[in-house]
Formats: C-alpha cells, sequence, structure tokens
C-alpha cells in the first residue's frame, strides 16, 4: 500500500504592512484673531527612511495646507526646522520617526518669539544677541589692506576655530536652557560659544577684560547653572560644557584683576 507523503503547507505572509503613526502638533497663530493655542493631532502611514521634515511636508501638502513650519537645507545645516520633539528640542530633518514611538508630540521652540505652530523667529533672537555681544572679529589693524596676504594660522588653532564655529544657530540649546527661561536677557550657550570662538581667534584684539565687559555677569556666564542641557540637546554635538565652564574661569580671572 503507497502512503503518499503530506507536503507541507507553505504560507505566503501578505507584505508587511507600514507603520501608522499619530503626530499631534500645538497650533497657535498669533497674528490670527480668535486663534487659541490647542493640539491638533494627523494620522499617516509611515514611509522607510521618514523624517519628521518628510512627515509634516506629506501633512501640508496633502491633509492641511494652512500647518505651519520651517525648513530651508534639510541636511541638518540651516537649523531652521528646529522644534520640540516629544519634549526635547531637536531638528526635524534628522529626526527619523521609526525612531520615535507611533505617538509623537511636537512644539515650537520656547523662548524665541513665535510666528505661527511650529515656526519662530530664531533670527531675530540670534541677531540681537550677536550684536549685543559683538560677535565679529575685531581686526588689529584698523586699516584693510585687500593686497596683504592673510595672517598666518597654526593648523590645529584652527581646527579649534573650526570646531566652534559649527554652530547652526537652530536654538535648541536656548530653548533647553534653564536660565534662558528664567532671564530674557541670558546670553545662552549659543552666546557663549561665540565668545569662546573669538577669543582664541589671533586676529582678534580684544583682551580678556574686553570679554569680561560683554559676559561678565548674570545675563552672560555667570547666570549659566551648569544643567548640561544645551550641551545634551546640540544637534552640532558641540563641546558648549566644555567652552562654558572654560569661558567661566577666564572672566573669573578677568573679573579678579
Amino acid at each position: 500500500m503507497t502512503e503518499s507523503a503530506a507536503m507541507p503547507s507553505q504560507s505566503i505572509s501578505p507584505e508587511s504592512a507600514q507603520r501608522k503613526v499619530r503626530i499631534s502638533v500645538l497650533r497657535y497663530n498669533p497674528q490670527e484673531r480668535g486663534s487659541v493655542p490647542r493640539m491638533q493631532t494627523y494620522e499617516l502611514e509611515e514611509a522607510d527612511g521618514m523624517t519628521l521634515f518628510i512627515a509634516l511636508n506629506e501633512i501640508r501638502e496633502k491633509q492641511d495646507a494652512s500647518l505651519q513650519f520651517d525648513f530651508v537645507c534639510r541636511a541638518g545645516i540651516c537649523g531652521s526646522c528646529a522644534m520640540v520633539i516629544n519634549g526635547r528640542p531637536g531638528l526635524a530633518c534628522r529626526t527619523l520617526t521609526r525612531s520615535l514611538g507611533s505617538e509623537i508630540t511636537l512644539a515650537p521652540l520656547p523662548v524665541f518669539e513665535l510666528i505661527a505652530d511650529l515656526s519662530v523667529n530664531t533670527g531675530k533672537w540670534m541677531r540681537a544677541m550677536s550684536e549685543r555681544l559683538q560677535a565679529w572679529v575685531h581686526m588689529k589693524q584698523i586699516e584693510v589692506d585687500i593686497s596683504r596676504l592673510e595672517e598666518r594660522m597654526e593648523p590645529e588653532l584652527a581646527q579649534k576655530i573650526y570646531e566652534l564655529d559649527r554652530c547652526i544657530e537652530c536654538g535648541c540649546c536656548v530653548a533647553g536652557c534653564g536660565t534662558a527661561r528664567m532671564r530674557e536677557d541670558f546670553v545662552g550657550a549659543v552666546g557663549l560659544n561665540k565668545i569662546a570662538r573669538f577669543r582664541l581667534d589671533p586676529r582678534d584684539a580684544r583682551t580678556d577684560a574686553d570679554f569680561y565687559e560683554l559676559v561678565g555677569d548674570d545675563s552672560g556666564v555667570f547666570g549659566c547653572m551648569s544643567l548640561l542641557a544645551c550641551h545634551d540637546v546640540c544637534p552640532k554635538a558641540l563641546p558648549l560644557a566644555t567652552q562654558i565652564a572654560f569661558v567661566r574661569r577666564k572672566m573669573a580671572g578677568a573679573g579678579w584683576k
């Protein structure tokens, strides 16, 4: 008697469905009469490699054209798309949705002037800070000679200056700063980083006494509470805690003289 062997059934699994994500956005337009702060939730299908920037663009294109947020470069260079992502400041263009849960909450950066929804005016704050700290090279030679060769600089020093120049002024460090939330005149880690950068520059004629006049008080380096949130949330991984501690020591020395 021939016994037929039973062939195991091969079930073809259906294509796995993409994950659904729900994005809740804090909506408010201070320029619009009758507008009140509210949370609005959008649901969309997650795509491979989707960033929050891509998700927000899809929402604006397919669900709600009134949603406002900022972007320019989409490469983590301009800093325009900074926002509070699940309670933590970050860049939308560098945050993958798959790195977050299926429920995502977005809010505008605090401290800065709100334009609408997730759009804030970081440029206004950064310009005022830069003008206050005179964030440009104060040349030792008043007369500029364009035919003269540039001043030589050791590669090691140039690298140190470049490291601090990588700041993109996104505002994440300011948004995460406890002092900045309590003091409107605090220059923030971004401002103190600029002081550290120009202090290193051999072309800058200013002394520690000059820098002390700019940041030697509670609105400057002595207002920092060393909570290190700025260091933790910086999207460019700048050594902000180290630079603030360095500037604090130098300013303390200048203050005693």
